[in-house]
């Protein structure tokens, strides 16, 4: 073959390839880069939302189980600033949102006037969440550090002056329901308490009438574990207050109690599952109190059984 017609072939050839403005770029690092920073976004953001069906769902079973919301209720959320209680808001208004009953919502914070409390940060925070709230102010600080000796655990003074100032803030505005933010490791750790340093076996009901018979006590995160709320508040970025009083005491028993129980689980995962279960299937016939269950009454009943033979 010659070469002229050698030279025609070729372009004959090159001619039938495709343009190469039609030809498909090559991604560059840049690209690459871009599209998994948009898959991780994507997991993240199914991810949350697992999550929060799963806060939702776990809040609504306590809910319903120990049937803590009624049509008409005035909940009270009392806010602390921390984690759990941001959460808890979060779920109630979710839930409030999708309920087939109607029950209102205001959100309560205590300004116990503890020194570099933030005072501005949960105001700014309910405004834009656009959330009916209240701060009451009272200066149990001043109180606790008056009455309590420097290195003795303030907790205790703490919360009753802290409960009798939202008692009454509930009874003054009509609330029908008190909502804590408490969880089901708080739960297992005030049992290890009342066991370790109180002697009685005594925890935190999902459902408390308190002492003085006028209001209701409700914890919706009963059935959540810590660290679904660490995650979920994470993911929210919350504007989380620190409370200067508890993380000032390193050497606090419910402190002692909480690292026990988070070796326990270390160790032996599912620990605290097992002890909250437990509290739930209670058999007052295999303890020792005799005011709850009826001793006595075994000899009358062993005397009023047949005869075998």
């Amino acid at each position: 073959m010659c070469t002229a017609s050698v030279r025609a072939c070729r372009s004959r050839i090159s001619s039938k390839r495709r343009p190469a403005s039609r030809c498909r770029p090559r991604p560059t690092f840049g690209t690459w880069k871009t599209n998994i920073s948009r898959q991780a976004e994507t997991v993240a953001s199914e991810n949350f939302k697992k999550l929060q069906a799963r806060l939702r769902g776990l809040a609504g079973k306590a809910i319903e189980d120990y049937r803590m919301i009624a049509a008409g209720d005035r909940v009270m959320v009392c806010l602390s600033g921390g984690k759990d209680s941001y959460t808890m808001l979060d779920v109630l208004l979710s839930l409030q949102r999708s309920a087939p009953l109607h029950f209102e919502i205001i959100a309560v914070n205590l300004d116990q006037k503890q020194p570099g409390f933030p005072a501005e940060v949960l105001p700014r925070y309910l405004d834009e969440l656009g959330v009916r709230y209240h701060i009451i102010e009272q200066n149990t600080y001043a109180v606790v550090k008056r009455v309590i000796p420097e290195g003795k655990t303030m907790c205790g003074l703490c919360s009753r002056l802290r409960r009798g100032a939202l008692y009454r803030f509930a009874t003054e505005n009509g609330v029908t329901k008190i909502a804590l933010g408490h969880h089901r490791d708080d739960i297992v750790e005030t049992l290890f308490l009342n066991m370790f340093f109180g002697g009685r076996l005594k925890a935190m009901p999902p459902k408390l009438l308190s002492e003085d018979r006028r209001h209701i006590v409700i914890r919706p995160l009963c059935y959540v574990p810590e660290r679904l709320l660490v995650r979920y508040a994470a993911a929210r970025e919350f504007p989380i207050i620190p409370c200067t009083l508890c993380g000032s005491q390193p050497d606090s028993q419910r402190l002692a109690v909480k690292r026990l129980l988070q070796q326990w689980q270390r160790e032996h995962p599912g620990r605290i599952e097992a002890i909250f279960s437990s509290m739930r299937n209670v058999a007052l016939s295999q303890l020792a109190d005799p005011v709850a269950f009826d001793f006595d009454a075994l000899d009358d009943a062993a005397a009023a059984a047949e005869p075998l033979f």
